[in-house]
């Protein structure tokens, strides 16, 4: 039996994305690896960690006892903390501490995927805070998060690429899939209303968010014509927005607003999907 054809590309994505990771960081010298990123309060050395650690938990390898400093600001709620711990526990590791560690993991875990027989629909316990959904959500989201911080190292250390990887195509419709609530629940569009996210760059792609007379909110591929607000932006842009990395008057110049101005920017002042 080998592992369900419907696993495979969540996995195959996640394979070239930690390999990415473990490219970028080996040759890192002692220094680099405290260059702040973009992803609120981590470093190099943070999100190296924060990988290793989430992977060793879907190993099954116990967590760390630990306690965390009471001068976290970027900690915030018991999700933030949950993460901090595998993070806050290597921050004394040297550069081949963590380069070996993550060369272990990448091992074993490649392993354990290459073996994995369990059915697509098994529910499982997941690295999010305890929570249960089914293993081919579960390895889809970890393709995704390991993708997110392949790039967040790849701005920081000036070295970008695979924007256009497997592991980006699986962070598109992960990052998709929370667009309805963005422009209805938080944004409020009105009733009948369409927005538009004409996206450009190496990932090419445009959605159309609608919602109908009764406030539902559905995304879809097909065009709109008079939509209330037109949003053009190239994917990193969408990326760094979505994830949190950046504030819209940040990145500004890089986004083209067509429309209803006020709309639009309550849309963008809300627009990160991620914890």
């Amino acid at each position: 039996m080998t592992v369900h054809p419907s696993l495979q590309t969540s996995i195959d994505a996640w394979t070239h994305s930690i390999e990415a990771i473990s490219a970028l960081v080996t040759p890192l010298v002692e220094g680099e690896w405290n260059r702040a990123t973009e992803c609120p309060g981590w470093s190099v050395r943070d999100i190296v960690s924060h990988v290793i650690g989430l992977e060793c938990e879907m190993l099954g390898d116990p967590r760390p006892i630990h306690s965390l400093p009471r001068d976290l600001f970027h900690v915030k709620d018991e999700l933030s903390r949950y993460m901090e711990v595998q993070v806050d526990v290597r921050r004394c590791h040297t550069a081949p501490e963590m380069t070996s560690e993550l060369e272990y993991t990448i091992i074993r875990r490649s392993r354990q995927l290459r073996n994995e027989k369990r059915q697509p629909d098994t529910v499982i316990r997941t690295v999010l805070g305890g929570q249960e959904m089914p293993l081919e959500r579960a390895l889809k989201l970890r393709a995704f998060d390991v993708w997110v911080h392949e790039q967040d190292l790849r701005r920081a250390l000036g070295q970008p690429g695979n924007l256009d990887s497997p592991g980006g195509h699986i962070a598109r419709d992960v990052l998709l899939a929370g667009l309805p609530s963005v422009v209805g629940e938080r944004a409020g569009a009105p009733a009948g209303s369409a927005v538009v996210v004409d996206v450009n760059g190496p990932l090419e792609f445009m959605r159309t968010v609608r919602v109908d007379a009764e406030g539902k909110t559905t995304v879809d591929g097909s065009v709109s014509l008079g939509p209330a607000v037109t949003l053009a932006l190239d994917w990193e842009t969408y990326l760094r927005l979505a994830c949190g990395r950046v504030r819209p008057e940040a990145v500004a110049e890089r986004v083209k607003i067509e429309g209803d101005q006020e709309l639009a920017r309550a849309i963008l002042a809300d627009f990160a999907v991620t914890p």
